[in-house]
């Protein structure tokens, strides 16, 4: 199959990624997991992704799963949708580096009925060789925007 000439600045994430996180937020304890993110090349012009953690004892912690789309080259929109009850529609500028990039998304949450507030998010993807680092925040239960997790993963 033939990567789509769109996704061509974002090839470098085709594969598995799995590192090492820690998490904290103003209503919880820290924590530590473990992460793994896969992003697949389907043949059309987005990749399919696929994230799960687990913590330091082996217990499943989070998963989501989506579509990272890459606009005009030059901007990402990142589709997900998590178990918790929300849905995530991501955006913002895609800029390249000497060895990858870097992306600062900022995103509109729908909520389900049953599920926790989340009023926002914004995601941090930086992709630097076989280094993937992401640091989320987000504004959830009455709590403004702060810092919640971050990971540096590595191609498995």
């Amino acid at each position: 199959m033939t990567l789509h000439p769109g996704l061509s600045a974002v090839a470098g994430l085709i594969g598995t990624w799995r590192g090492e996180g820690a998490g904290e937020y103003p209503t919880i304890d820290p924590f530590a997991y473990t992460e793994e993110v896969t992003f697949s090349d389907v043949g059309k012009p987005f990749l399919h992704y696929m994230q799960r953690t687990w913590s330091p004892a082996g217990a499943p912690m989070h998963t989501e799963t989506g579509y990272l789309r890459l606009v005009d080259g030059s901007s990402v929109e990142f589709v997900l949708a998590q178990p918790t009850g929300q849905a995530e529609l991501a955006e913002g500028p895609l800029a390249a580096t000497a060895d990858g990039f870097t992306c600062e998304l900022a995103s509109r949450v729908s909520n389900s009925a049953s599920a926790k507030q989340v009023d926002g998010t914004e995601r941090r993807i930086a992709l630097a060789g076989d280094v993937l680092t992401t640091h989320f925040a987000m504004a959830a239960v009455g709590v403004p925007m702060t810092h919640h997790l971050k990971s540096v993963m590595h191609r498995v």
